[in-house]
């Protein structure tokens, strides 16, 4: 399930039902706020034994002939299964995450979904329902990300979004 060699710094591909679409290497900023998340998720799920943290941009195979990347996953230890996905939108092809890959999300019941948008300095949270993805807020500025299952973790938006490397 996890990638070898760098993944932030080539194309990479993705696979929804077959159909194969290459994905350019995102942008300094989308890579500050991947990483940036990704150290936060990591110090707060490193005590669980039922959660694993995948590395960025991690094959993740969601069944069928469909391989997505997403640029933040969480899966159970015990099956592999995700059940948090973030996707920091990149402006260049932002209908791959919007669109296609939160469709495939919404059709497998994805329990947690995090659009991740540095174009406008604001994150989507979605949470499965029997009616599909359902839009639970939308944070900007002073607001906190957290997720009861994840009880240590919690990040400012104004954190995550901020252009300077954190001391």
């Amino acid at each position: 399930m996890e990638t070898a060699g760098n993944p932030m710094s080539e194309p990479y591909e993705e696979t929804i039902q077959g159909e194969k679409s290459l994905r350019l290497p995102p942008g300094p900023r989308h890579e500050l706020v991947c990483a940036r998340l990704h150290s936060t998720l990591k110090a707060s799920v490193a005590d669980f034994t039922s959660t694993r943290l995948l590395d960025v941009r991690a094959s993740v195979k969601l069944g069928g002939n469909t391989v997505l990347r997403p640029d933040i996953a969480l899966v159970v230890t015990v099956t592999g299964k995700l059940w948090l996905a973030a996707e920091v939108v990149s402006s260049e092809d932002h209908k791959m995450d919007t669109v296609f890959k939160k469709e495939v999300y919404e059709t497998m019941k994805l329990p947690r979904l995090w659009m991740i948008d540095p174009r406008y300095d604001n994150v989507e949270v979605y949470h499965a329902s029997e009616y599909g993805m359902k839009l639970v807020g939308i944070l900007a500025g002073r607001d906190v990300l957290m997720e009861k299952l994840l009880p240590e973790f919690e990040i400012s938006v104004a954190e995550l979004f901020a252009t300077a490397e954190p001391e």
